[in-house]
């Protein structure tokens, strides 16, 4: 017997017929002999329409008020979760946040999960019954509701997990599991059966969909085992683990392509101590994330250029920061672009095989794709690139790195 967190998010909720097939894959882990607690997203799109409903109610909704509105969509579908499990024979109730208790930070809508009360679920879990839990909300301290941000619900179940030791975390959505990039844009993209905490962080922080970065970096924290499976299908998902040195490395695992980054040019910006801060501290003041940093060899003038992205829907803010700070950096003139794209390749492979960025810069060139930017980690290169160029550029490197595997086939691979 195992005890099994699942996930299903909205597509998965979708409607009563989707909500009924979800109950029929519960009831079989059920039927196996297993303890199963249940996470659960809002119904697709239901988020987005009660978010537009604060907005009309108010463009400055209180953000305690704003959380009690957008948290309902998960309190309805693991409360139809609940009945439709009961109505197929299984014993189920549901929980809510404020019931465990799942606390979190007073951060509003971007709150912060800091325990997971388990008392009263291991008792029902023991006592045979199926815990739905409504992912994306908590409980602060002094008893208000909150939301997790975009993509919580995913850090809900493996919080969830973590605090009920479960032997595993499924998160069922609507792929499969960890593909080596985009099918839509490789028909010969390969299925993962196995991805390491580190790299899944990154294919996230870069663009890949198909898990949140929190949840990652908590299930990275806590040694949860994290399973990706699709909700419509019987197919063999990807596992993301802890890195084993019995698992057999590849050199790259995955190709993303990020499309929501914006650029920004600072020209002619005073080249001496000091300066650089003052472009970046205002950003951060107003929680702007700056990712790739490229600054020029100084002119003889002693000038320099600042270029740096930022987040596609930032980069007004943005302009509006720096516009307003012109007078104390110094800059002569402000430069932006938003028609440009992050591509980025990864693997754990990288730490101990040289030669990845020149593989990447010189495929790029064979096509004729100009590097705007360029930023590493460890088991990461990330490249800018004009928007154009996205989808030759993913299949160039795709192809480059190996990747490819016979088109019309779900060849899977051990990294």
């Amino acid at each position: 017997m195992a005890r099994i967190v699942m996930k299903f998010g909205g597509t998965s909720m979708a409607g009563s017929e989707r909500i009924r097939a979800v109950a029929v894959r519960i009831k079989r882990e059920v039927d196996a002999g297993h303890q199963v607690a249940v996470v659960v997203s809002a119904m697709a799109g239901t988020t987005d329409q009660l978010v537009g409903y604060c907005r009309e109610a108010s463009p400055l909704a209180d953000p305690a008020e704003y959380d009690v509105v957008v948290a309902a969509g998960e309190q309805i579908t693991s409360g139809l979760l609940a009945i439709t499990l009961q109505s197929l024979g299984v014993s189920a109730r549901s929980w809510l946040g404020w019931q465990l208790p799942i606390r979190t930070t007073a951060a509003h809508s971007v709150a912060r999960i800091e325990d997971v009360g388990t008392a009263a679920i291991l008792d029902s879990m023991a006592a045979g019954a199926v815990a739905v839990v409504p992912g994306f909300q908590g409980l602060t301290a002094d008893g208000r509701l909150t939301t997790l941000g975009r993509g919580g619900s995913d850090t809900s179940a493996v919080a969830l997990a973590a605090a009920l030791k479960a032997d595993r975390c499924d998160i069922y959505t609507d792929v499969d599991g960890v593909y080596t990039t985009d099918p839509r844009i490789v028909p010969r993209a390969r299925k993962l059966q196995r991805i390491t905490y580190e790299e899944m962080l990154e294919l996230a922080s870069v663009g890949a969909k198909v898990l949140q970065t929190r949840s990652v970096e908590l299930a990275m924290k806590e040694k949860v085992v994290v399973q990706v499976l699709s909700s419509f299908s019987d197919a063999p998902g990807t596992l993301v683990v802890d890195e084993d040195d019995e698992m057999e490395r590849e050199l790259i695992v995955g190709v993303v392509a990020d499309r929501n980054e914006a650029k920004v040019t600072l020209v002619r910006v005073p080249d001496k101590p000091g300066v650089v801060a003052g472009i970046f501290g205002p950003l951060a003041d107003a929680n702007i994330n700056v990712d790739m940093i490229v600054q020029n060899i100084a002119k003889d003038e002693g000038t320099t250029d600042v270029t740096f992205t930022v987040p596609r829907s930032q980069l007004p803010a943005s302009i509006d920061v720096l516009e307003k700070a012109q007078g104390a950096i110094g800059f002569a003139q402000l430069l932006h672009d938003d028609t440009v794209v992050k591509i980025s390749v990864v693997g754990v492979g990288m730490k101990s095989h040289a030669g990845v960025a020149a593989t990447m810069f010189r495929a790029l060139a064979s096509r004729g794709i100009n590097i705007q930017a360029i930023t590493t980690s460890e088991i990461k290169v990330s490249v800018l690139i004009p928007q154009d160029y996205v989808e030759l550029a993913v299949r160039v490197l795709h192809t480059a790195y190996g990747l490819d595997g016979p088109i019309g086939t779900d060849a899977e691979t051990d990294i």
